[in-house]
């Protein structure tokens, strides 16, 4: 398969399985490793590209809302006058977790995290999460009733999803449900969370692309990845939105627990 070809299937698979629960990461992770993708051009900076064609998909599908909040910034310390300048309080606090985790703690997780094993191991106990969300969310509130210590939760939970399997938003889903939000309202605030996490993981990651340079075939690939995951990416979010109103997240765990099983078996059968 040509390196273009290739870094077209990994930037669907991003824009696939960025805002679907099963896991962006460990995909491109099981991907690279199920067909032997080129681990130098297709590495942790390409990842980062491709989650960059995410963004641009959630910043177009949330165009309105991003639009007014921005237009809330003059009154962003008088939040309870504007219930925009609030919601923008409640993405910052619900992004400091990972941003901290992020800077302190990236290198030693890109270095021994950033593996099979713990990818099937972190798909297994997500799935275990969407059960127990499934069966105890009230289902009941509005992403408005949310308090700035839940959001604080909710960013917790975006920051273990540095973990390879684990979901960025399928960790946030379920403990957005467990606070008792309603499936819609769960799935539009978690998205919304996504925007800042993704931009500041692509801003940290900037100097090394930079560094490593961009022209010639490094280039046209990360062009490709990102129009790529973006577009896929805009009709993943829009259909999981939809979805997630009306069923529970019970097909996506069943997935999960069966790219777990695989990985076993690969592994197993692997020399």
């Amino acid at each position: 398969m040509s390196t273009v070809l290739q870094a077209a299937l990994l930037g669907v698979v991003q824009g696939v399985t960025e805002f679907l629960p099963v896991s962006s990461s460990a995909h491109l992770i099981l991907a690279r490793a199920f067909f032997g993708f080129d681990g130098d051009k297709f590495g942790l900076s390409f990842d980062v590209a491709c989650h960059v064609g995410t963004l641009i998909a959630v910043l177009v599908y949330f165009r309105v809302e991003v639009a007014k909040m921005l237009a809330a910034l003059p009154h962003l310390f008088t939040p309870s006058q504007d219930s925009n300048a609030r919601l923008i309080w409640l993405l910052v606090v619900g992004t400091l977790p990972a941003v901290v985790v992020g800077l302190l703690f990236n290198a030693a997780i890109e270095e021994h995290l950033r593996t099979v094993q713990v990818s099937a191991v972190a798909l297994t106990l997500g799935a275990i999460g969407f059960f127990i969300a499934d069966a105890l969310g009230s289902n009941q509130r509005e992403d408005a009733s949310l308090t700035m210590a839940e959001a604080w939760w909710l960013g917790c939970a975006q920051a273990v999803a540095l973990v390879p399997g684990v979901s960025r938003s399928g960790i946030t889903i379920t403990i957005a449900l467990l606070l008792g939000l309603r499936r819609a309202d769960a799935a539009r605030f978690i998205f919304l969370l996504a925007i800042p996490a993704i931009l500041a993981a692509a801003l940290h990651e900037a100097p090394r692309v930079l560094r490593a340079g961009l022209g010639g075939e490094t280039g046209v690939l990360f062009l490709i990845g990102i129009a790529s995951s973006a577009i896929v990416g805009y009709v993943a979010v829009a259909y999981f939105i939809r979805y997630l109103a009306r069923r529970s997240l019970a097909v996506f765990a069943w997935y999960r627990l069966g790219l777990a099983a695989t990985v076993v078996v690969w592994l197993w059968r692997t020399p």
